[in-house]
């Protein structure tokens, strides 16, 4: 990505995974970073403010936030609060057991669908034992199979997490939550290429109508805003935090013209991309 001044990139983290307390150090303070890695943010105590991408958070309370790579992050000066925090890259999470890979996708291929968990008193003393025995085992003397047995650990937490989410939505048939995930974690790696519901169907081998019907189910989107939310998201981020032209963002993103890219993003947004990046220009972002 072209950058644009002031906007971080990640750096880099031995074996794609770290976990740390937020008390020793808080990440992307004070300026906005570029994730390189997936994030899982668990709030114990503190205030603050956290900005994803265009939305803030108010920090105050037992939270836990999921942040995905390729979003862009900022705690806001000032920002002073307890908690864990876990990185982990993809090459790390190849080390998870496959049964887990699903959980992954729901939870992060659509992040800003799942940023923010509310979980209850008993699931957050259950997480908060979980974190300290995974800080425990990182910060024990390097041995063989360490990594694999953090990733083990790592795999329960995003198991458990999965559950809140799954947990706080209407009940629905197990068939198709299976493929609701399978179509998300697609979209996660396609859709700069495939835009349309069709696409990915037959990848599925369903039909269009039934994707629709199963995401409408499970999400309360249809896979058409879905798809939509998804490509929107990363031209925001390309829009806001890089300087490449609207025609080359448009050939990114796999529209055919920057008149079609406009008009879609337009459309979805009910502002024009020029127009759009004007907001943060002037606003000095």
């Amino acid at each position: 990505m072209k950058p644009v001044s002031g906007i971080l990139t990640e750096s880099v983290i031995d074996h794609s995974f770290s976990v740390k307390r937020l008390e020793e150090h808080i990440p992307y303070s004070g300026s906005f970073v570029r994730l390189n890695y997936h994030h899982i943010l668990m709030i114990e105590s503190g205030r603050g403010v956290l900005s994803i991408d265009e939305r803030t958070f108010d920090l105050a309370g037992q939270k836990i936030f999921l942040l995905s790579k390729g979003q862009i992050c900022k705690f806001e000066n000032h920002s002073d609060v307890c908690g864990s925090h876990i990185s982990f890259g993809d090459c790390f999470w190849e080390r998870v057991p496959s049964s887990a890979s699903n959980c992954k996708a729901v939870l992060f291929n659509n992040a800003a669908a799942n940023q923010q968990l509310l979980p209850d008193q008993t699931e957050t003393d259950e997480f908060l034992s979980l974190f300290k025995i995974l800080l425990t085992e990182y910060k024990t003397d390097s041995y063989t199979n360490q990594m694999d047995v953090l990733a083990a650990y790592l795999k329960i937490i995003m198991i458990k997490l999965a559950n809140i989410k799954i947990v706080k939505e209407e009940t629905f048939d197990s068939q198709d939550y299976i493929i609701y995930r399978r179509f998300m974690e697609l979209l996660s790696s396609q859709y700069h290429n495939l835009h349309a519901v069709s696409d990915y169907s037959e990848l599925l081998n369903i039909t269009s109508r039934r994707l629709s019907e199963l995401c409408k189910r499970c999400s309360n989107k249809s896979a058409k805003e879905i798809i939509n939310g998804q490509i929107v998201a990363e031209a925001k981020r390309l829009l806001q935090f890089s300087s490449y032209t609207v025609k080359e963002i448009a050939y990114q993103l796999n529209f055919n013209t920057s008149e079609q890219f406009s008009h879609f993003f337009k459309k979805n947004t009910e502002i024009s991309p020029v127009s759009y990046r004007n907001n943060f220009i002037h606003i000095g972002v």
